[in-house]
């Protein structure tokens, strides 16, 4: 190919022409501050709601459920922590239920509520990545206020099974909150369906710009201000909304609805996978479940072979990889370790997240790629 593959859409998207445009017709105005009631913030506020309404229509929920944050970071720490200052009780524990594949934005915020009492279950996955919902359900305690299980894992793309989550926990009385970056404008992100009571998206993370995410809190639920000041969001979240970005996320989750479920993107991501297989046979491994994944990732493992290596021999492609060397030591992915993929699979593994301008003959030269530079390595070796 003459120019860059971008095959690392699960770390970030590039911006949507369609959502560039929108940003652009606010750069100048409305200038006014969403809060102030004259001429030049009422403009600012009905963008700041058709924003609102938006992200609300992707998730099927009510847009006075949806609060606008600085991103799925912020929102994974609201809804978390929120929720503990919300139901905290010294007269005892405050208990949470999570895996220990999440995101570092969800099991950093609970390590942070162990320091204040709070005692956490971290559940473990089988060989596809995937939580056993009778995990869950043989997990709940009398104190247990909140399970948090993410959507999807970034890394191996394994969809977790939500909805029987979710029906454990109607069934105990605990909330389910989940971190669906990965999943929001991927596949049908519905919050009644899947019956979780809070959820975190990011912007970046389909097509929307960087710096903005929302979180739905289901009607009802009560969880405690990340941040207190003014009584901006509903007085949920503090802080002059930033409408620039919130437009930008707003027309995004709109494209996203057009293009939730894309055909094209899951036969890229299978023809991706066929042309490895007959291309390497079992010399590379599929990381995560077959069948229940995201369908646009594809995370493999090269036997014998070093992921970072592979992808420094390419550095025309942007991918990602599951190991690392620091100071002369390999760091596997701690995900692959927890769902017990073999060493040697592990350190060779590359993840290639495709997204809505990859096309078949990329996907062909990336393979192509592949073959020359492991040939030529096992050359070197010799």
């Amino acid at each position: 190919m003459s120019h860059p593959i971008y095959l690392d859409y699960n770390a970030t998207t590039p911006l949507a022409d369609e959502v560039a445009a929108a940003m652009s017709q606010h750069l100048a105005e409305p200038y006014g501050n969403p809060s102030s009631l004259h001429w030049a913030g009422l403009p600012a506020r009905d963008a700041v709601e058709t924003a609102r309404s938006q992200v609300a229509a992707l998730l099927c929920c009510d847009a006075t459920e949806v609060v606008f944050t600085s991103g799925g970071t912020e929102a994974n720490n609201h809804a978390i922590k929120g929720l503990f200052f919300a139901r905290q009780d010294s007269r005892r524990p405050f208990h949470v239920i999570t895996s220990r594949i999440e995101h570092p934005a969800v099991l950093e915020p609970c390590r942070f509520l162990e320091r204040l009492g709070a005692e956490i279950t971290r559940l473990r996955v089988d060989r596809f990545g995937m939580v056993d919902p009778d995990d869950v359900r043989r997990a709940i305690r009398p104190d247990t206020g909140l399970i948090s299980i993410m959507h999807a894992n970034n890394e191996v793309g394994t969809i977790q099974p939500l909805i029987d989550i979710a029906a454990i926990a109607r069934e105990r009385g605990v909330l389910l909150h989940t971190d669906a970056a990965q999943t929001v404008g991927k596949i049908t992100v519905d919050v009644e369906a899947l019956g979780v009571d809070l959820l975190s998206l990011a912007g970046h993370k389909l097509y929307g710009p960087k710096g903005v995410g929302a979180l739905f809190i289901r009607e009802g639920v009560e969880v405690v201000p990340l941040l207190h000041g003014a009584g901006h969001e509903a007085g949920r979240r503090a802080g002059t909304e930033n409408v620039l970005e919130i437009v930008g996320l707003g027309a995004a989750c709109e494209l996203a609805r057009t293009w939730s479920e894309d055909a094209s993107i899951v036969a890229l991501r299978d023809a991706l996978w066929d042309l490895l297989q007959a291309t390497f046979g079992n010399q590379v491994v599929l990381n995560g479940h077959p069948d229940r994944r995201l369908p646009n990732t594809v995370n493999v493992g090269f036997r014998g072979k070093i992921g970072g290596d592979i992808l420094a021999r390419m550095p025309d492609v942007a991918a990602s990889t599951g190991s690392a060397c620091h100071e002369g030591s390999m760091h596997i992915s701690r995900i692959l370790v927890e769902m017990g993929t073999p060493r040697d699979v592990a350190l060779g593994a590359v993840r290639f997240s495709l997204g809505r301008d990859t096309t078949v003959n990329e996907i062909h030269a990336v393979v192509e790629m592949l073959v020359r530079n492991l040939a030529s390595e096992s050359v070197a070796a010799t």
